[in-house]
């Protein structure tokens, strides 16, 4: 949930600093999730009221990059809870902005929108998904750059058109709405399994999606 409400980018609203950084080898990223009550009594902005799992919930954490998880927690008299919460609500509005909360009266117009999201990841699934021949052989590294693709374009990517679809509902007719919502259960899946490490069998992402606002 953090990486993909993060959209890629520190919330630091003054810093916004890309996650994931390309080299002409690899790709690394400099995310870190930093804790606005701290994970323990003797940490920066340490609430001794909250309980454990108060301290771990998605409510308490802010993903940055390193350099701001790093400031944030040695100038906590300068970044007190307040401020940080307020990073974590003006990053999310300016996503909305973005590609959140836009509203269309023509369906040509809705589907305009979100074509490129779906092109790339329909592109990024054929060339990287766990189908592909490298998948079966262990030592290629395909997993890991699937499972990268997966937290860097795929995720970000399914919470835009979400959000955007969600926003023109009045546009959708009764089976796209169905659709809508075996993918929004497609992405609890994703996220559950690829950020919150669980193993259970993810839902297939839906058939209807690829013609959805079409016709």
């Amino acid at each position: 949930m953090l990486f993909a409400a993060s959209g890629g980018y520190c919330q630091n609203p003054s810093c916004s600093r890309e996650l994931f950084i390309d080299y002409p080898e690899k790709r690394i990223h400099v995310a870190e999730m930093a804790h606005v009550f701290a994970a323990n009594d003797e940490g920066p902005r340490a609430n001794t009221a909250l309980s454990e799992e108060e301290r771990g919930a998605f409510e308490n954490l802010i993903l940055l990059c390193s350099l701001c998880h790093t400031i944030i927690d040695k100038a906590p008299e300068v970044y007190p809870d307040l401020v940080i919460l307020a990073w974590k609500r003006a990053h999310a509005e300016k996503l909305r902005s973005l590609f959140g909360v836009t509203f269309f009266e023509k369906r040509s117009d809705a589907l305009a929108a979100i074509e490129r999201a779906l092109r790339e990841n329909r592109q990024i699934f054929e060339d990287y998904g766990p189908h592909i021949e490298d998948a079966k052989n262990p030592e290629s590294g395909a997993a890991e750059r699937w499972k990268r693709k997966v937290l860097q374009k795929i995720i970000p990517n399914n919470t835009r058109l979400l959000a955007q679809l969600d926003a023109n509902k009045h546009l959708l007719n009764g089976n796209e709405l169905d659709t809508l919502e075996k993918f929004r259960q497609h992405i609890d899946d994703l996220q559950a399994r690829h950020i919150e490490g669980y193993r259970e069998g993810a839902s297939r992402f839906p058939a209807g999606m690829s013609d959805i606002l079409k016709g």
